[in-house]
């Protein structure tokens, strides 16, 4: 019993040095380190027989020579051709084959299928040439069957490799180009939200301004102020067609963004569902603008929404607070114990629309996991309530 502290302290320093060294491999330079230092290692394993077979190299000079090879690996993202013509002076000079199989992995990795069977061709072509000559040693092939048994499957594995690491590269990138796209059309569909409702609500005030100047005209006629309120009434008129033609012609039509009125009917669907919502909002939420109020509307949809998706049954907190000229959005729902049998469908892009939402009237957003809970929270001016 006395040894457990140490082995559960030996089991998490291992365990933190495994993530260090995963994450220290993740880095491109890092792992052309990594992988220059184990091909050294490996053909390190020739370095007795190098020095027995060539009186010109002796140990350390062998081992110089493997290490100036492996280093060539340092190039291989941007010059694996380079890379390749060294391990080619290897196998002419030193018989080695090792380096030539990183040199080949890299090619197809790097530069694709066509580059990396033109890598084999020519590996095969030239370490033919050198089995012809005096000198090629037993163990690489004394036979024309066992060289070619020997030879052309190391090249061919290794670009074959490397090039299945190339088609599974192009899917990550494009994957990741998907979704970069899809990240930023959420963000322009979501401004268009917005303009929509910039739109309704501000050309609401504006028509409203024109009827009561227009009232005021008729009031004053043929006193002082008469030409100052049709002058106003007109103004008014002259902004609202300038957004009309600045959003409604860009296509951004439609019904504006519900506001807080409409979240208890939201809370009533997301409970029928199976995720019941307790839902609190501040009385002096009611007196926002409407932009802002739209802004709430959109931030609990989306998030009922996502814990319909990735968290069903699990009840659903929902605040809305005004204080100090601020107002205060927090989505709180507990994460479930185990992961859903599906994968629920979901395009990833809710998150980045709510954060457009909430930083488009000057505010900060964030969303992430605590403590067993998935939290959404929004912080923005509340501004001048009415």
């Amino acid at each position: 019993m006395r040894n457990l502290p140490v082995a559960q302290a030996i089991r998490q320093a291992t365990a933190t040095a495994g993530r260090l060294a995963g994450r220290w491999a993740q880095a491109p330079r890092a792992l052309d380190v990594l992988t220059a230092l184990s091909a050294f290692a490996l053909m390190s394993l020739d370095v007795p027989g190098l020095a027995e077979a060539d009186n010109s190299l002796n140990g350390p000079l062998a081992a110089l020579a493997l290490a100036v090879g492996a280093a060539s690996l340092l190039m291989r993202r941007g010059a694996p051709w380079l890379t390749y013509l060294v391990s080619l002076f290897f196998l002419g000079w030193l018989h080695e084959l090792t380096l030539a199989q990183f040199a080949l992995y890299s090619l197809g990795r790097y530069r694709g299928r066509r580059a990396g069977a033109l890598g084999v061709i020519g590996y095969v072509a030239f370490a033919y040439v050198m089995f012809n000559q005096p000198g090629w040693p037993a163990h690489r092939g004394d036979t024309l069957s066992s060289f070619l048994s020997l030879v052309v499957p190391i090249g061919v594995l290794a670009a074959g490799v490397g090039v299945a690491a190339n088609r599974r590269d192009l899917v990550h990138a494009l994957e990741a180009q998907r979704a970069e796209t899809d990240t930023l059309h959420a963000v322009q569909q979501e401004r268009a939200r917005i303009a929509r409702d910039v739109h309704d609500f501000v050309g609401r005030e504006l028509t409203l301004l024109s009827v009561r100047s227009q009232v005021l005209a008729r009031r004053a006629a043929d006193g002082p102020f008469e030409d100052g309120f049709e002058e106003l009434s007109e103004t008014a008129r002259s902004a609202h067609r300038m957004l009309n033609e600045i959003i409604v012609q860009r296509g951004c039509d439609g019904s504006p963004t519900p506001g807080l009125d409409a979240l208890p009917d939201l809370a009533e669907r997301s409970g029928r569902a199976g995720s019941p919502v307790e839902l609190l909002i501040d009385g002096a939420a009611h007196r926002l603008s409407p932009l802002r109020q739209a802004a709430v509307h959109r931030v609990v949809q989306e998030c009922l929404t996502n814990a319909a998706k990735h968290a069903p049954g699990q009840p659903v907190s929902v605040r809305v607070e005004v204080s100090g000229g601020h107002l205060a959005i927090t989505v709180r729902n507990a994460l479930p114990a185990t992961a859903p049998t599906s994968t629920p469908v979901s395009a990833g892009t809710g998150t980045t629309g709510m954060a457009e939402r909430i930083r488009a009237v000057g505010g900060m957003f964030s969303a992430g996991a605590r403590a067993g809970t998935y939290e959404v929270w929004a912080r923005l001016p509340a501004g001048e309530l009415t």
